[in-house]
Formats: C-alpha cells, sequence, structure tokens
C-alpha cells in the first residue's frame, strides 16, 4: 500500500494541472478586462496617461504586497478552499467595474480583483508543484500557460464584448468568475485529500544544500534584479503598445486589440515552452535566453514600421515570457522549503514592479511621448547580462 502510495505521489496529475491552468485563465482574463478597457475610461473619465499608470499601480500593488504575505501564512498550514476565496474578490471587483462612475470607484473596483489575485497565485503554484510528479518546470509551464492565453484572450473579448456597447457590459466576465470558481472548487477538493503538509514540511530542508546560504541570498536578488528588467519592459508592451499603435500609426482602437492580442498569444507560446526546456536544457540557460536574447527585437521596434512592430512584438512575446516558469522554479530550488514564500515573492514582485514601471511610465508619456517611453524600454533586456552570476544548480527530482 505505501508503494502503490509513493508510485502515485511520483505520477503528474495532469487532470489538476489543466483546471489550475484553466483557473489561471480565468483569472487573468479578469486581470486582463483591465488593461483592455483603458482606452474606454481614458475618452469616458477624460483620463491622463498618468492616471492610467496610477490604476494599474492600485491593482498591482494590492496584489503584490499581499503575495509573500499569503504565500509565508499557507507554508505553515495550506488553505486549499482560499482559492475560491480569491475568485470570489475578484468577482467582486468585476461587477464593481462594470458599474463603476467616477475614478475612485475605478480604483476600489481593480484594487478587489488584485486582492483576488494575491489569494490565487501562491496556492496556485503550490497545486501545481504538488501535481508535478517531479516535472517543476512543466508543470509551472501549465499553469502558467492558462494565466497567459486568458490575458491575450482578453482583450479580443473586450473588443467584441465591451468596446462597442459599454462599460456596463464588462458585467459579462462575471460568468466567467464563476466558471472558475466551480473548477477551484474541485481542484480545492483534490489538493486537500492529497495534502500531507507535516510530511512534507518535515522531509523538506529550508536552503539548498548545494550551495551556500549567503550565495542563496545574492542569487535570489539577481532573479529580483532580471524580474524588475523583464516586467518593467513588459508593461510598456502590455499597457502601452495600443496607445504606441494609435499615436504612431493612427490605427483604431479596436484594431489596436487586435495587435496587443498578437503579442499577448506569443507570450501564451513562450510561456509553455519555458518550462519544459528549462527542465530538459537547465533553468540558468534559458533564463539567459529569454532576458538578455530578446534585447535584439526589443532595440529594433520603436523604428520600424506597422507590419514589422506586429512580427518584432511576437519574436519579443516568444523569447522573454519565457523566463518566469524558468526563474520561479529556479528560486523555489534555491530555498525548497520556502515554495508558498518564493511563489508568492516572485508573483508579487511582477505585479508590483509592473504596477511602479506603469505609474512611471505613463508619467514620462505625459511629459515626452509614447515613442520616447518605447526607446527609453528597449534598453532594458540588456540587464540580463548579470544571469551570469547566478551558480549553476544540479536538479534532482
Amino acid at each position: 500500500m505505501l508503494q502503490q502510495n509513493k508510485g502515485q505521489s511520483q505520477a503528474t496529475v495532469y487532470p489538476i494541472l489543466f483546471a489550475i491552468s484553466f483557473a489561471h485563465l480565468i483569472n487573468d482574463v479578469l486581470q486582463s478586462v483591465i488593461l483592455a478597457v483603458y482606452p474606454l475610461l481614458k475618452i469616458e473619465y477624460n483620463l491622463t496617461f498618468t492616471q492610467i499608470g496610477l490604476i494599474t499601480l492600485v491593482y498591482q500593488l494590492t496584489a503584490s504586497i499581499l503575495q509573500p504575505l499569503v504565500g509565508i501564512s499557507t507554508d505553515k498550514k495550506p488553505r486549499p478552499f482560499s482559492l475560491l476565496i480569491g475568485m470570489g474578490f475578484s468577482l467582486a471587483g468585476i461587477m464593481a467595474l462594470s458599474t463603476a462612475s467616477s475614478y475612485s470607484w475605478i480604483l476600489l473596483s481593480v484594487s478587489l480583483i488584485g486582492v483576488g489575485s494575491s489569494i490565487f497565485h501562491p496556492e496556485s503554484s503550490r497545486v501545481a508543484n504538488l501535481a508535478s510528479g517531479g516535472k517543476r518546470g512543466k508543470a509551472q509551464s501549465i499553469f502558467q500557460i492558462g494565466g497567459n492565453v486568458g490575458t491575450a484572450i482578453g482583450p479580443m473579448l473586450v473588443a467584441f464584448l465591451v468596446i462597442p456597447y459599454g462599460q456596463e457590459n464588462v458585467l459579462w466576465f462575471a460568468v466567467a468568475a464563476l466558471a472558475g470558481m466551480i473548477a477551484l472548487f474541485k481542484v480545492a477538493r483534490w489538493y486537500k485529500r492529497h495534502l500531507k503538509a507535516k510530511r512534507t514540511a518535515s522531509s523538506v530542508s529550508l536552503w539548498n544544500t548545494q550551495i551556500s546560504k549567503r550565495k542563496v541570498l545574492v542569487s535570489i536578488g539577481i532573479l529580483v534584479v532580471l524580474i524588475f528588467s523583464k516586467y518593467f519592459y513588459m508593461v510598456s508592451m502590455t499597457n502601452y503598445l495600443t496607445f504606441f499603435l494609435i499615436e504612431k500609426f493612427q490605427v483604431s482602437v479596436q484594431e489596436s486589440q487586435f495587435y496587443l492580442f498578437s503579442f499577448l498569444g506569443a507570450i501564451a507560446t513562450g510561456t509553455y515552452l519555458g518550462g519544459p526546456l528549462g527542465d530538459r536544457f537547465g533553468r540558468k540557460f534559458i533564463i539567459w535566453i529569454s532576458i538578455l536574447g530578446v534585447a535584439p527585437f526589443t532595440l529594433l521596434l520603436p523604428y520600424v514600421g506597422l507590419f514589422w512592430v506586429m512580427i518584432l512584438s511576437i519574436f519579443i512575446g516568444i523569447i522573454i515570457s519565457s523566463a518566469f516558469s524558468a526563474i520561479l522554479v529556479y528560486g523555489q530550488e534555491l530555498i525548497p522549503g520556502r515554495i508558498g514564500m518564493i511563489s508568492g515573492l516572485f508573483y508579487g514582485l511582477a505585479f508590483g514592479l509592473g504596477g511602479i514601471g506603469s505609474a512611471l511610465l505613463g508619467n514620462l508619456a505625459d511629459k515626452t511621448s509614447i515613442n520616447y517611453v518605447f526607446q527609453l524600454c528597449s534598453f532594458l533586456p540588456l540587464i540580463g547580462i548579470i544571469t551570469w552570476a547566478l551558480p549553476n544548480i544540479r536538479e534532482r527530482s
């Protein structure tokens, strides 16, 4: 019987991975609604780019500040059904956004969605690790691709359901939130049955024993800097690509959503590739390629025509998005006894740095131009050169 349980625990549980990936899809569809309705809100409420950036800052700070705290808490005592609570907050945020009548109400709405994400991500990442069967990179990629697909299709759905008809049609996305809660209920039941918190805590050491504690902490610092370079650049694309295209090439708001969809779809593709490639070739190598390797494309993008903007944005999306799964699992391997803390920290940093970047870039765009913002941000991937300082970790199943 013991041998049977052991074999089961080592098998990759794909139904659970697909279910949590679907819930991630829903979670990030709800998040992407915020980004996709920016042009509509800007016109409706006569917002500046600074105010647009502050919307993202409020949303992403509520997500980023809470996520590490949620991760630390659930490392001590996992809470499977907190997944449903997180989706419930996002549902409340979407309903509030559909009826918002002032800028302050918009900020409150997006903060509720941010709280929902902060609860969802650390425990979901733990579920992916638990169901991975040792294929941690692949499991994280399956989990991540759901989120990226959700982020990609969100603007398309907004283009068809919201932009032509008005802000109140955001309420349609409440149906998606309810579907996500149904999926998460099934995941939470499996999680509760298969979670062996005390046994796991006693059998996994806190620090990676291959390298010194000081080197572990330095490596975590390097990963933080790499997340900064990745997400400051990413926010310039996800938040301001539509405005860049409208200003430079005079495309319509609806047409700009299709270009954004192409970029976000490329992110989904790269996200899936990053995890399995990290399992096979090593996570440090994938981090090298995905951060520094994207620099030639980012440096070209502000200076080419509309067709080549689309082509380059697809290459950029595929390459740069392959980093996060590798960074996340690399961090978990540095401190294997704190999966929730590392997941919460890195997701929190991704949201927080993205929010700060959005506010700063929005203010810079008001003072200069969107084109200048894209020229400046094109240099950020060059920071990827510091990847050389990361130690080579020999992964063990």
